[in-house]
């Protein structure tokens, strides 16, 4: 995330309750009867608890049928959502917050401190900026059931931003029974008071899941704003079908079955520009990066001449190429993405456009490589997974290189990366993933950027020297220091290869010219303010 452009609020932003809405807003919470919007997501959702989930598609979950205390805005300044006001003392130690009327769970019970604070200690257990925020943290308890403190050491500027991340798993507000639960444990009750409710009787795990509009959420009365401001919702229902095949998807959004297809063919994009009843639409104008994560505990990649190897052999413009025209992609040689405030250009003398394959091969040859399998995760329902797998496989093998492909379903990849055990056991040495180019910029709330071993995210990197630069983010102040320190932390990532970049993306969706608003933000696609014509 580019933490640097967000602006630290120091005052609450007062919140009405329904009575006191304009009645252009109260009209506009009660959409017609019947409408019913279906949306074909990139993959399957197959992990709901989404304070402990690092996916995209479970963090669009998250948004609809939770609420969080902070949101961002267009401008990526973290507005008041749950929060009706909060102050931060004298010593910018202790921070108090304190709840707006009119927020009640889809059970009818009212949210309360005690939820917002349970949900809290959740939460800091499975984000990668918790350890952290506990490590400065010296009491966070409610004192009275709308107002909750989180008291500190010692200063974090940083702490509203955090509070209000877009990098999963995000601080989704649970009730506070949810919350009590181990984090190692997924909660399933899918009960928040978001402005969508989970209609469990409906779902059909790998077919298709049902969000029915929440008749008791009271939005906030300021205008929608990024995904700050008031959530109303204008549609009854959304469906979210599982359609694994393009293709398919494809022809049913031409058909009219569908209203939304979160991921297009790029092959036929030209199809959808003539048209006239398809409107293609980019919601997050920074694009993605992609790249691959590297099993550190297993061999080869335990050696680091062999994620050196990588390093040299991937070709970023035939790897991207393998699912997306050139018009849509570009390199990407900053650890920090392509356009974040702390994107740079420090130690990337390895970077040669069409990779270096020869360099590639002496460094498996001096990393001692005597033939272990190479296990690449290759996701096959979500098609650039596949695709760019199918091609990572070939160029390890043009080299020599022993590199087999594990067929894998998206609904079931947490459970294959879990297993931390050799390629024989099970385990896996290579994983294609992509993160918002906006999340390259959010340096404690992303878990790619941790390097401290099996408190890692998949592929359990670990370097000491970088672990140690990365400690005193939360303390540097200005822009500029923490533009030097990305730097810093940049040559020693180079260095120790903590994962391999294949590319960025810029794509449009695409929806049916009928369904408007849209939200256009990075990694979150809310479902309120969204309407059909």
């Amino acid at each position: 995330m580019t933490i640097s452009r967000r602006i630290l609020l120091k005052a609450g932003v007062a919140a009405g309750t329904a009575l006191s809405f304009p009645s252009i807003l109260r009209a506009q919470n009660t959409p017609a009867i019947g409408q019913t919007v279906r949306m074909v997501k990139s993959g399957d959702l197959g992990v709901f608890d989404s304070m402990i989930s690092s996916y995209y598609i479970t963090a669009h979950h998250g948004a609809a049928v939770y609420d969080t205390l902070f949101s961002f805005d267009s401008q990526m300044r973290p507005q008041p959502q749950m929060v009706h006001s909060w102050g931060v003392s004298d010593d910018e130690r202790t921070y108090t917050f304190v709840l707006r009327d009119g927020l009640s769970w889809h059970d009818g019970t009212p949210v309360t401190s005690d939820d917002c604070v349970a949900s809290v200690r959740r939460w800091m257990e499975a984000a990668s900026s918790g350890p952290l925020i506990k490590a400065l943290a010296t009491d966070i308890s409610r004192k009275d059931d709308k107002t909750f403190i989180i008291a500190l050491k010692e200063p974090l500027g940083l702490l509203i931003e955090t509070l209000a991340t877009l990098t999963p798993p995000c601080l989704f507000i649970m009730r506070e029974k949810d919350a009590n639960t181990p984090p190692t444990i997924p909660v399933t009750t899918n009960i928040g008071s978001g402005p969508f409710k989970f209609n469990h009787e409906l779902a059909r795990p790998g077919a298709s899941f049902t969000y029915d509009r929440n008749e008791r959420y009271v939005p906030r009365r300021e205008a929608p704003d990024g995904l700050a401001g008031g959530k109303v919702v204008k549609v009854e229902r959304v469906i979210w079908d599982n359609i694994a095949d393009q293709q398919t998807a494809l022809a049913a959004l031409q058909a009219g079955e569908i209203d939304y297809l979160e991921s297009v063919p790029m092959d036929l994009l030209p199809v959808l520009e003539g048209d006239q009843a398809i409107t293609l639409q980019i919601l997050d104008k920074g694009g993605f990066v992609r790249y691959l994560r590297i099993n550190f505990l297993q061999k080869p990649f335990n050696n680091l001449k062999a994620r050196q190897a990588l390093l040299h052999l991937i070709d970023q413009e035939a790897a991207m190429r393998t699912s997306s025209p050139p018009e849509y992609i570009k390199a990407v040689t900053s650890v920090f993405g392509t356009k974040t405030p702390y994107t740079n250009d420090e130690n990337t003398g390895w970077f040669k456009k069409s990779g270096d394959p020869e360099k590639a091969k002496q460094l498996f040859q001096e990393a001692g490589y005597a033939g272990e399998k190479v296990v690449i995760v290759q996701v096959t329902n979500v098609p650039w997974m596949s695709d760019v797998s199918q091609y990572i496989a070939n160029a390890l093998r043009d080299i020599g290189i022993n590199a087999e492909l594990d067929p894998t379903e998206w609904g079931t990849v947490t459970a294959r990366l879990d297993n931390k055990g050799s390629v024989d056991e099970g385990g896996w040495s290579i994983y294609p993933t992509s993160d918002a180019d906006f999340a390259m910029g959010d340096i404690l709330g992303n878990p790619i950027f941790l390097a401290n071993g099996d408190k890692a995210w998949y592929g359990w990197p670990q370097n000491d020297e970088y672990d140690a630069l990365y400690a005193k983010w939360a303390t540097v102040a200005t822009l500029e220091e923490r533009q030097a320190l990305a730097r810093e932390m940049q040559r020693v990532w180079w260095d120790f290869v903590g994962s391999v970049y294949l590319g960025a993306i810029t794509a449009p969706s695409a929806r049916r010219a009928s369904l408007t608003g849209l939200i256009e933000m990075p990694i979150i696609v809310p479902m309120w303010n969204m309407q059909k014509g």
